[in-house]
């Protein structure tokens, strides 16, 4: 069976596995884990941020994040209109941090920024309080892992801290961000005051993400960890897998990069209706189906699976396929005709 579902179907490598069973540990809650100071040391030092925290999940991460951002009694976060932590958190933001989220329509993850200026409020007003955040996401899920630009990502930047308004990045795949534009993740993270990423998805780790900011916004995210049950004992185990995939992992995103432009290449050749134009920065591939119908394309799914290839929908008419390291290039023929399989049958 080849999984398209996500990336976040890969097992921890041999030498995840060792490091597991070798790791020295301790309680994270009481005097620390060694195992996940390390961690948190690697990955400051990779986004160029003074201190970082490890938590379950970016999900985990996000909201602690705005939690810890919304010390002045803000009222809304900014986020693009497709943005993971609006569509796919559960409603975290406005739930559990009480932000009211101000969505400013996008293009591939990127708001438009004179939207941005309008709403963005830096003090108290008649009408409300001053953003307690604004977000963004690269690479961008729901645009099909989209890059943000660094001329996007320095100009939200400098509008949001002239208003003083601090930023976050939802950065699940920055490290396939990095990879994709040349950049480095510091590069990346100067861009925001905070900056949460994977170690679970393409990296391979079992489990797991880090938030990074300034000490001060780590001392104070680390009361907030505790608050939504986020608090870890010997979380050393996890935290030595994510060590190998922070030293090991992030150049071979790039295969897995190269392993979905070849998917999207031979799709395109057989219909050109089917894919973008573009082909996929990441590791991340939307395919476009004949139909709007949600039942229907569930219909598809089930099909694509008899002939042993799984994926999810985006949305209803359109997949979305995750390619990752158990997806090589001498697959890609395999896919592609049960593709053609099950489009030749729906006609």
């Amino acid at each position: 069976m080849i999984d398209l579902r996500s990336d976040t179907v890969t097992s921890p490598t041999e030498a995840m596995w060792q490091a597991m069973r070798e790791a020295t540990l301790g309680d994270d809650t009481l005097e620390g884990d060694p195992t996940v100071a390390r961690l948190e040391t690697l990955a400051a030092k990779l986004t160029g941020k003074p201190a970082a925290l490890f938590v379950t999940s970016g999900t985990m991460g996000n909201v602690i994040s705005a939690l810890t951002h919304n010390q002045r009694g803000g009222l809304e976060a900014i986020v693009d209109s497709q943005a993971h932590m609006l569509l796919s958190e559960a409603g975290g933001l406005s739930c559990l941090a009480g932000l009211f989220c101000n969505a400013i329509t996008s293009h591939r993850g990127e708001m438009d920024l004179q939207q941005l200026k309008i709403k963005l409020r830096g003090s108290y007003s008649r009408y409300g309080g001053p953003t307690a955040l604004v977000c963004m996401e690269t690479s961008h899920n729901h645009s099909g892992g989209s890059v943000l630009s660094n001329d996007y990502l320095h100009e939200v930047s400098r509008l949001s801290r002239e208003s003083g308004v601090p930023v976050h990045i939802d950065g699940a795949r920055v490290c396939n961000a990095a990879v994709a534009s040349g950049r480095s993740l510091e590069e990346i993270a100067s861009c925001a005051d905070s900056i949460t990423f994977c170690l679970s998805k393409g990296l391979s780790a079992p489990m797991g993400s880090v938030l990074a900011g300034d000490e001060a916004f780590i001392q104070r995210a680390r009361t907030f960890r505790r608050m939504v049950g986020g608090g870890l004992r010997q979380a050393g185990i996890m935290a030595a897998a994510g060590i190998v995939a922070l030293e090991q992992g992030i150049p071979r995103l790039e295969e897995d990069h190269k392993t979905a432009q070849m998917i999207w290449q031979e799709l395109r050749h057989y219909n050109p209706s089917l894919v973008s134009e573009f082909p996929p920065q990441t590791n991340i591939l939307q395919v476009t189906l004949c139909t709007e119908s949600q039942d229907e394309t569930e219909q598809f799914i089930r099909k694509l699976e008899r002939n042993n290839v799984l994926c999810r929908a985006a949305r209803p008419g359109v997949l979305r396929l995750v390619t990752h390291r158990h997806i090589n290039l001498q697959q890609v023929p395999q896919i592609v005709a049960a593709f053609r399989h099950c489009l030749e049958m729906s006609h």
